[in-house]
């Protein structure tokens, strides 16, 4: 009774955060409104022909792993974890034609100071994989190779260029009359 008297008096219940009476009442029917919802999604259908309906879930009955999720995203996005010893080789492997992808010498060199340091530090750590055969790369021998190959493929592309240039009809441009203006 004594709520009863103080809605009479200060009008109805209203949200501390918006200030509203219909948003409190909203808040205090929410799992009203939800079941609601539920009942009207499952007399359209909406819950029918779900997969993995009518069977166990899986991974239920097993002992609890506080990592499971992690590893369902291992699996299902077929994430490989190597070790680093095949991970630094198999980046040596693929580090021209990344260094290839850079257009200045400074990045290069950057690139190429961050794989050896990381090279280096692996070499001092305990082995936990087949064993490092990845050695460090000359910066400057390989700075050299980079700067060879991009001059290989500016000299490629200037001759495609002109061989295109030459095998295209000679443009003719639209002759001017004196006395009028271009339009």
């Amino acid at each position: 009774m004594g709520d009863e008297t103080a809605k009479r008096r200060h009008g109805p219940e209203r949200d501390e955060r918006t200030g509203q009476a219909a948003a409190a009442a909203r808040i205090h029917q929410k799992d009203r409104w939800v079941e609601e919802q539920i009942r009207v999604a499952m007399e359209r259908g909406d819950f029918d022909d779900l997969p993995g309906a009518g069977k166990p879930i899986e991974g239920l009955g097993d002992s609890h792993d506080p990592d499971w999720w992690l590893k369902k995203l291992v699996e299902r996005e077929k994430i490989a974890v190597l070790p680093l010893s095949v991970q630094l080789r198999r980046e040596e492997a693929e580090l021209d034609t990344r260094l290839d992808t850079i257009g200045f010498e400074a990045e290069v060199r950057r690139v190429l100071t961050d794989f050896n340091e990381r090279v280096v530090a692996a070499r001092y750590r305990a082995p936990e994989g087949p064993p490092l055969i990845t050695m460090p790369r000359d910066v400057d021998e390989s700075v050299a190779a980079w700067a060879a190959r991009r001059a290989e493929r500016r000299a490629a592309r200037a001759a495609d260029q002109a061989a295109a240039e030459a095998a295209a009809p000679p443009r003719r441009w639209p002759r001017r009359r004196r006395g009028r203006p271009a339009r």
